[in-house]
This record gives structure tokens, sequence and C-alpha cells, in this order.
């Protein structure tokens, strides 16, 4: 890895629940030797990356970020124009939506809707860093990644976050290629016991997919006439966000019906 990837990497540990991060802790996360690490929040530190608490001294996100966010966001705006769509299909469904997009090697949440339907709903946050192995959004990207980028990921341990989190990597294999065929993928209590989501891939203008939107509902609530009307809605935001940044399907996509 090289130094700006190091770098950026310290960035992953970063999340809504841990907001600021000391050096050792910083140190114990990476791996990394701590003279290393603190040469690399050095650089970030002078950039605007990060920044340093007067209090403790400890590492946080910095003032560039935001500045280059909204940079991106005014050349594609997908999370702006994520907003409507997620409330559209959650206002629909009845259950919670959400859009994650890959970023390098990690898929990330980063926008999404409630419905005001049920008293209890699946819960999200902006930020949060989505399993590949364990969730539908993870299981449809892998299923159009290539081969490379599938065999790293599902060479790495797989962390079984309930008892029914599939880590056999030629099941999970096998799974991506009806996920694939039909693109949607399915996840029920892989990452969280008695959470049924699905999910739809998202395209950019050269055919790769860039991450997907997904449902999110208690499984309790996720019988065959709601998951035909979740499928539906998935399908039709796909296209959506994908046609608003200019994206591409591939070419098998027109021999499917996506408005059953």
């Amino acid at each position: 890895m090289g130094t700006v990837s190091k770098a950026l990497s310290l960035l992953t540990y970063f999340s809504r629940s841990r907001t600021e991060i000391g050096l050792t802790e910083m140190v114990k996360l990476s791996g990394i030797n701590k003279a290393t690490v603190h040469r690399l929040l050095s650089e970030l530190l002078q950039h605007g990356i990060i920044e340093q608490t007067a209090e403790k001294r400890h590492y946080r996100l910095g003032p560039a970020l935001p500045i280059l966010g909204s940079l991106r966001e005014a050349a594609v705006p997908i999370r702006e124009i994520s907003k409507k769509v997620l409330q559209l299909i959650s206002d629909l469904t009845g259950e919670t939506s959400h859009l994650s997009l890959l970023r390098n090697e990690l898929l990330h949440v980063v926008s999404f809707a409630y419905s005001s339907r049920h008293g209890t709903r699946v819960t999200m946050e902006d930020g949060t860093q989505i399993t590949f192995h364990s969730t539908s959004s993870g299981l449809v990207v892998l299923s159009f990644s290539s081969q490379d980028f599938l065999k790293k990921m599902l060479s790495k341990p797989l962390q079984k976050h309930t008892s029914l989190t599939e880590i056999n990597s030629k099941k999970i294999e096998k799974k991506l290629l009806s996920f694939r065929k039909n693109y949607l993928a399915e996840s029920i209590s892989g990452f969280e016991l008695d959470v049924h989501s699905l999910a739809c891939p998202i395209f950019d203008s050269s055919r790769r997919c860039i991450g997907a939107v997904a449902i999110a509902a208690p499984v309790s609530r996720m019988d065959t006439s709601s998951i035909k009307v979740t499928t539906s809605a998935l399908r039709k935001a796909a296209v959506e966000l994908t046609n608003s940044i200019g994206g591409v399907f591939p070419e098998d996509f027109k021999n499917l019906n996506f408005n059953e």
C-alpha cells in the first residue's frame, strides 16, 4: 500500500460514533507503527483533511472534506438527487431505504430515508461502512465487480455478524450468480438479526457498478406481496439514479422487464 493509500485508510476509522481518535488509538485500529501513523496524520493535518482538538489533541475530520464534498456534489450530485428518490420508495414500501456508494474498496451509506407508516423500522446512519458479504448492497456490488475485486474481498476474513451470516466464500459466489442475473440481491439477517434487505445496483457511464440502492425492513413484514412491491420500487429507483448521473446499465439489462 502506497503512502497516499495508507493516509487515506486512516480516515475510514472515523464514524458517527467515533468522531475523535487519539494517536495511540489510531495505532491500534490501523495496525501501523506509531511513527508512521504520526507522519501520515501530520500530512493529513497539513492539508486540512483532519484537524486536532484543542483539549485532548485528538484528531477529527477537517474543514477540507466538506469543501471537497460540495465540489463533488456540484459535479455529480447523486447524494442530493437520491434524497427525493429514496423518500419516494420509502413512502411506497413503508420501509427504510438507503443509497450506498463504492469508494476505493469500501462501501458507505451516503443517504437514507424513513417511512412514517410503521412504529418500528430499521435505522441507518450517514457514513456507515457496509460489509460486502453480509448485506444486500454489498452482495449486489460484488455481483457486478471484477473477478479480481471479488476474490480480494472474499479472501479477507469474513466476520460473522449473526448466526445466519454466510462466511463461506464458495457459497457466496454461487449466490452472486443469481443476483447478477436478476440485478437484485437479498440478505436475510446477514448483518443484523431480523432484518430483511433487498438491493439493486447503480452504474456509471462506463457501466461500472458504483453502489446500490436498497430497502431494509423487519423480517416479519417482508411477505411475498411486500417483496414484489419492494423489488419493483428498487429497480425503478436504480434506473432513475443511474440515468441521473449519466450512467449506463450492462447490455443484458435490456432483456429484463423491470416494470413487473
